[in-house]
């Protein structure tokens, strides 16, 4: 069974200086559908391929090997901003996602696979390389 769902990232507190894109195939990017100084807010379909024991998600955003599928939320130059500092890539991780909360989401349009994190990382910059503590939860759209 192949399903799309919808897929909500809020990026809390982001770098006002830095920008940050959802990166979409190689090179193209995906603004917010909501920005404040509060929170970034992205939204987009993965498709999800439920025939295995896990889900595999593909399509344009979804990026890395079958085993290891994340979503790349882009910041700085890497972002389209070329008059910064910052050059970096979160890796928002799609395995922790179960194919209970795939079938929920695809079978209600009311829902949406949604989680969030830091938009600054411990360093000051941009929250960059792999997001620890991502939790993916089904939510009202």
């Amino acid at each position: 069974m192949r399903c799309d769902i919808p897929i909500r990232i809020r990026v809390l507190r982001p770098m006002p200086e830095a920008a940050m894109k959802v990166q979409r195939g190689k090179d193209e990017l995906l603004a917010a559908v909501a920005s404040s100084d509060k929170e970034l807010v992205f939204e987009f379909e993965l498709s999800a391929d439920l025939s295995g024991d896990a889900p595999n998600f593909l399509g344009k955003f979804a990026q890395g090997p079958k085993s290891e599928r994340f979503v790349y939320v882009n910041s700085g130059k890497y972002a389209g901003n070329p008059f910064t500092q910052w050059n970096r890539r979160a890796k928002i991780s799609l395995m922790s996602i179960t194919g209970d909360q795939v079938r929920a989401v695809a079978a209600d349009p009311k829902l949406v696979l949604a989680t969030e994190f830091e938009g600054v990382g411990r360093d000051g910059g941009p929250t960059c390389a792999s997001v620890k503590g991502i939790e993916w939860k089904v939510q009202k759209r």
